[in-house]
């Protein structure tokens, strides 16, 4: 479920605790919690709104949208190809009642200094991630975040040579692991990345 930044800062805040989509069946489940720009959100109860047009302009206000008309436009029947992560694929709409769940998990990972034990279970997934054909690129992409912070990922990429999304899918990886910190604009390495490296080097990889 596609949640966007100043909705999940909304969540956040407690002041969005709901969101409405266009599904043909649940695309999420009860007590499940998914990682945001703004943290995790849980999501509380799903039900479906037997009658859209009994929506109210507190409903709009409380999914974060603008006014009811807005809600009911975006919620409205279409004849386009059904969408994955929006709103609008699907006959039936659902209310989904969110809650904040806490801090993205990786923060705390990116600010623990991993010991040899750690080290070692980062280097064996770094390696699984490096088995592709396109060769080993975990150690390079890393240095070059170290040599390059708060680079437009756009000119990262040039520097590098690389395609642009692809290579912001492979930081994702990294950062999943507390590696890498992203920023609005580029990204550096974490505490964890740079001991990670560091170790790298002591050990003469």
């Amino acid at each position: 479920m596609l949640i966007s930044k100043p909705v999940a800062e909304a969540i956040r805040a407690g002041t969005v605790t709901q969101a409405f989509r266009r599904w043909d069946a649940p695309r999420v489940k009860v007590g499940g919690v998914q990682l945001t720009p703004s943290g995790l959100v849980r999501f509380e109860a799903v039900s479906q709104v037997r009658d859209p047009s009994r929506l109210t302009e507190r409903d709009a206000k409380r999914a974060g949208v603008k006014d009811l008309a807005t809600l009911q436009r975006f919620l409205a029947p279409t004849t386009r190809k059904p969408s994955a992560r929006g709103g609008r694929g699907g006959e039936k709409v659902y209310r989904i009642r969110l809650s904040w769940a806490g801090e993205d998990p990786r923060i705390a990972l990116r600010d623990n200094l991993p010991d040899d034990e750690t080290l070692i279970d980062i280097r064996t997934r770094l390696s699984r991630l490096d088995a592709r054909p396109s060769g080993p690129w975990t150690r390079d992409i890393l240095e070059w975040i170290r040599d390059n912070p708060h680079v437009v990922s756009k000119e990262l990429a040039a520097l590098r040579d690389v395609e642009l999304l692809p290579m912001k899918v492979d930081i994702r990886k990294l950062k999943a692991l507390g590696l890498t910190i992203s920023h609005d604009v580029g990204y550096e390495l974490s505490p964890r990345g740079a001991a990670y490296l560091d170790w790298l080097a002591r050990q003469g990889s």
